[in-house]
């Protein structure tokens, strides 16, 4: 379990984290969202004792992270798959670390195994791919078969397959009961991969709860209806409270009621109906609402 209460961090008159308070829990994915700029990497790089707090705390299982020996048995992390010795091949990158933490060595052979490197193991890591670098980083943090784990932008550089294999390692990982913890600017991808998300902007915490509240709180779910007479439609629609507009090939795409009332109200001034289809707002539609206010370098409109 990871635990932040009231974590702060500033730069002179900079404040990067603000106030932060939120707890992530075993057994589940959570994702961490916010824009550009709003913390999340300070964040992760204080919970690994890379940054001090100016204010405030942050533990693993009650401790904080620096004050624990051979600390990739207790949490594994990937922050930035760069961030590596170019020379040195991936056995050896990981058999220096396994050293360091007391790891038995055949866990090198192992993790490069489980993350598809095996028949790479002795390259030079200067000769790989970033999806490869990514991998690598991923074994390097389950090198310890720890039972908490951090990402920050896993995804980067992997391809559709690699995607879907992270996907499923995220789960695998979490049924395990381990925590995890995934730091992304992809809101697609998190539809798919979190259960639980923890949203930040200019250093603050937005949101805390499950991936379906955090959709439902952009209320702009849509009905996509096709019918015999749109027009006519339309305007019993618009007088019930709905907004209405076209779509294509003659659809329209409503907001403001739902599939059941519409329906409803079809059948009261029979009209016929040949499609309803209803849609949720999506995860970055979601995001995009709720950190409109939160983004420190919105683009202009095109001139």
């Amino acid at each position: 379990m990871i635990e932040i209460e009231r974590l702060t961090k500033r730069y002179g008159a900079t404040t990067a984290v603000d106030q932060l308070t939120f707890t992530v829990r075993p057994g589940t994915v959570t994702g961490f969202l916010g824009p550009n700029g709003a913390g999340k990497s300070t964040t992760l790089r204080m919970i690994l004792g890379l940054d001090t707090p100016t204010g405030g705390s942050a533990t693993v299982a009650g401790v904080p992270f620096a004050n624990r020996p051979r600390g990739l048995r207790h949490v594994g992390a990937l922050l930035d798959a760069g961030d590596v010795h170019g020379g040195r091949s991936a056995r050896a990158h990981l058999s220096a670390l396994a050293r360091s933490n007391r790891i038995p060595l055949r866990r090198v052979d192992e993790v490069l195994a489980e993350v598809g490197l095996g028949k790479a193991a002795g390259r030079r890591i200067g000769g790989y791919s970033l999806g490869m670098k990514q991998r690598l980083g991923i074994a390097g943090a389950l090198l310890g078969d720890p039972p908490v784990l951090l990402f920050d932008e896993p995804l980067n550089g992997l391809d559709p397959e690699g995607v879907l294999w992270v996907r499923g390692l995220f789960r695998r990982l979490a049924a395990e009961g381990r925590t995890v913890f995934v730091s992304s600017h992809m809101m697609a991808e998190m539809e798919h991969t979190a259960d639980h998300l923890v949203v930040v902007g200019r250093g603050r915490l937005i949101a805390d709860e499950s991936l379906p509240a955090f959709a439902a709180r952009a209320g702009r779910g849509t009905v996509t209806v096709r019918a015999a007479e749109p027009d006519r439609l339309a305007a019993v629609l618009t007088a019930a409270g709905a907004a209405v507009r076209p779509g294509p090939d003659g659809a329209l795409a409503v907001t403001g009621v739902d599939a059941t009332r519409i329906g409803e109200l079809a059948l009261e001034h029979r009209l016929l109906l040949h499609a309803l289809t209803p849609r949720g707002a999506s995860l970055e539609e979601a995001f995009m609402d709720l950190t409109a206010d939160s983004v420190e370098y919105p683009a202009g409109e095109p001139r």
